[in-house]
């Protein structure tokens, strides 16, 4: 391998398998953005991943390896991820989300090898995931969140130690960039440019707005507790209450789906509210919210970096959410959005009616909530978390050219 083109290797937490014919099972969207990264960075780039065996994996297809323009390397179940480290010079991506790879930075810094850790969760959204999970004894949460506060010392150890960092989101920024010297906030989201909001579908809604239409509001996700499904019917009745004149359109599934049906059926909210199954991104999902949706409304109690504002604010909808600590830095950076304290449904519903009544100022935020999102598309931050890990692998002393980093990515901006 040449000085002048390190390696690149990336350990993924999606599993992967080899068919019998010697394919290998991988994750579409995975592949979708490792064929990015080998497209962006000078020299190769290899993908390690978990060979789950005869397992069941959605939304996977079988490729031929040598179609690739990367390298996979698949590690059995009970083998240990630094076996799958190559040699100097070359960086690591790795994830300290995931436990089993908090180890590997050391073992490739004994390879004389830039280690480098993405993080999205922060120890506050873990203890609040474990606190409100269904369906387990109060013991189990103490246990649960007693091994996560011990694991986070191994975290923070892993990410001071670390070559950089990048963090997705503002609450983990805010929590880990101070403890690394070459920290990169960004901002995880598949909205490219060319598939948000026209000019044209920002106008018609303008002309929606002036014409005094009810609101149409809408929801995608999953319909789980931490993702806050169970409070979108409350919300709806809440609002019907209030004689405010909406729809509300939920795409997505999860454990809450029969619940949030059921719910619907008993408060005969069907007029108003509709349940559907999931769609595809980009094909389905964004055209339905640039053109039949006017706020996104979201009721979200974690704080975990969900690329869904983003991608709403890119369909040029303003978001209507809790003040978790995500959504709360998100609109005071953007002002695409409006926030109310956690778990309040009444407020949320009456901000809701207010804005009934403002159609300038939804407008005006969904404007602004366009503007922010152009601005960190997802080429925007792609580029400059490749740009991040050449500049980790420059300050080791060797050259690496990927694409230019915009301003905007650093820690901190």
């Amino acid at each position: 391998m040449s000085a002048q083109h390190p390696e690149l290797t990336l350990f993924a937490a999606v599993p992967a398998s080899k068919t019998a014919d010697g394919r290998l099972l991988l994750d579409d969207k995975f592949v979708s953005g490792m064929t990015r990264h080998a497209e962006d960075w000078a020299g190769p780039v290899r993908a390690v991943l978990r060979d789950m065996g005869e397992g069941a994996l959605p939304f996977a297809s079988a490729i031929d390896p040598a179609g690739l323009n990367f390298q996979v390397t698949l590690v059995g179940p009970d083998q240990p991820l630094e076996s799958a480290l190559g040699t100097a010079p070359g960086v690591i991506l790795a994830s300290a989300d995931m436990i089993d790879q908090l180890g590997l930075g050391q073992a490739a810094r004994g390879r004389g090898l830039s280690v480098v850790y993405g993080i999205e969760y922060t120890l506050e959204t873990r203890l609040r995931i474990v606190r409100i999970e269904r369906g387990r004894s109060l013991p189990k949460k103490l246990w649960s969140m007693l091994w996560n506060i011990r694991q986070e010392r191994h975290r923070r150890a892993a990410l001071k130690a670390a070559d950089g960092i990048q963090m997705n989101g503002f609450p983990a920024e805010h929590d880990y960039a101070a403890m690394n010297a070459a920290p990169l906030r960004y901002l995880d989201n598949r909205m490219s440019g060319v598939i948000m909001a026209t000019e044209a579908e920002m106008e018609a809604r303008r002309q929606r707005h002036a014409e005094r239409r009810p609101l149409r509001l809408i929801h995608s996700g999953r319909l789980e507790p931490m993702k806050g499904g169970h409070l979108l019917v409350p919300l709806a009745r809440a609002l019907r209450d209030a004689r405010v004149p909406f729809s509300l359109d939920i795409y997505g599934t999860g454990s809450l789906e029969d619940e949030i049906r059921l719910g619907i059926s008993q408060a005969e909210l069907g007029d108003r509210v509709q349940l559907h199954q999931p769609v595809p991104f980009e094909t389905g999902l964004v055209p339905v919210s640039r053109s039949n949706a006017d706020i996104f409304v979201s009721c979200h109690v974690q704080s975990d970096p969900s690329c869904t504002y983003l991608e709403a604010m890119g369909c040029g909808l303003p978001v209507v959410g809790f003040a978790n600590r995500m959504l709360a830095a998100l609109v005071r950076d953007s002002h695409g959005g409006w926030c109310v304290p956690m778990d309040d449904i009444a407020a949320m519903a009456a901000l809701i009616g207010t804005l009934d009544r403002d159609r300038a100022t939804v407008m005006a935020r969904a404007d602004d909530a366009l503007a922010y999102a152009r601005a960190h598309d997802f080429e925007a931050e792609f580029d400059a978390r490749m740009r991040h890990l050449a500049q980790v692998v420059s300050r080791a002393g060797v050259p690496a050219a990927a694409a230019t980093q915009p301003q905007h990515g650093l820690a901190g901006s």
